[in-house]
């Protein structure tokens, strides 16, 4: 904005904010000295703390997707299925090979115990009854084997109907009805809504201030809303390249309006001090200019420019200059300047 239009502008405000607003309905709020939360802040993303990719265990063709992108989805609920006409061909081969091995192990017991009867009675010699023990226990081992591959096939008979591992939103579908899968192959990503946290990054020299356990609290820009951080963690390992350490800050549960990937502020508290502050509702920002409607003893309103600080965790922001403690703001500067126009 060019300094002329920046005047003119800032010029037609002071003119119609010089009368008095004597509706009695302007809500006003005081500059004032308060002990406040000195903070350190950072930039950092918000995560799902559960989140996973649901992979192919068989291979198959996709024949049925019940959930997209977005969707809620129930522990236990199927997402999508795989063709399992193939599973169940090799599930009905396994079972024939249990039932031909145990009358296979049927046999063989029957024979080793006629076996060792006729060695009793002295009608076989050991070695007769030595190879009817070894046919019985290979049989029984065929038959243990054959019952272990039905319980393998069966269980990848089950793969194809593809189940939520735990209740959440599908963040990504990665497959089509009809295409073809391999185990190993990624079909769906999803997250558990009601656990997120915040990952940021903060400077090695900032740790000491930070302290072990950090007091927390999360500025959501896009939502106009701070969050107290439930707790904080400081991971045990620095990147050597930028000398920083990871800090995962968790939001408390089901939280609304937070979602993976969101651009959140994590302000870590590491002192106190007196500040002048005023409500962070109280600011009017047009462009360049930043500015709020001072209210006199008479209840007339003046535009007054202002520099700022920091905010703070209640909503308030730090007056730098352009204010002293005592004097009041209106809190809605919008409606104030709308009611000028109208005047």
């Amino acid at each position: 904005m060019g300094a002329a239009v920046k005047k003119t502008w800032i010029f037609s405000l002071l003119l119609v904010a010089a009368t008095a607003h004597a509706d009695g309905q302007l809500q006003v709020a005081p500059a004032q000295y308060r002990e406040v939360e000195q903070t350190y802040s950072v930039e950092g993303l918000v995560e799902a703390t559960r989140q996973s990719t649901v992979s192919a265990q068989i291979s198959g063709r996709i024949k049925e997707i019940n959930f997209d992108v977005g969707d809620r989805v129930n522990k236990g609920q199927v997402i999508l299925r795989i063709d399992e006409r193939e599973t169940a061909q090799a599930l009905a081969g396994s079972n024939a090979q249990v039932l031909q091995a145990q009358a296979t192990l049927q046999n063989a017991k029957a024979n080793y115990e006629r076996s060792r009867q006729l060695f009793e009675q002295k009608f076989i010699s050991q070695s007769a009854l030595d190879k009817a023990q070894s046919e019985y226990q290979v049989a029984r081992a065929q038959a243990a084997a054959s019952e272990a591959g039905a319980g393998q096939a069966s269980l990848a008979h089950g793969y194809s109907a593809v189940v939520a591992p735990y209740g959440g939103v599908v963040a990504a579908r990665l497959v089509e009805v009809g295409e073809m899968v391999t185990p190993g192959k990624p079909m769906m990503i999803g997250f558990d809504p009601a656990e997120m946290r915040v990952v940021a990054s903060v400077p090695q020299y900032k740790l000491t201030e930070i302290g072990t356990h950090p007091k927390v609290m999360v500025e959501a820009p896009s939502l106009n809303r701070w969050i107290k951080a439930a707790s904080a963690t400081i991971q045990p390992l620095s990147d050597a390249r930028t000398h920083s350490t990871q800090v995962r800050v968790y939001l408390p549960a089901n939280e609304q309006g937070v979602y993976p990937g969101m651009f959140v502020r994590a302000h870590f508290v590491v002192g106190k001090a007196n500040k002048l502050v005023i409500p962070g509702s109280a600011v009017l920002r047009r462009s360049e200019v930043v500015a709020v409607y001072v209210v006199d003893e008479k209840g007339g309103v003046k535009l007054r420019q202002v520099r700022l600080g920091e905010k703070t965790a209640d909503g308030s922001v730090e007056v730098l200059a352009g204010l002293n403690p005592g004097e009041q703001v209106a809190l809605d500067p919008v409606r104030v300047g709308m009611k000028k126009n109208q005047d």
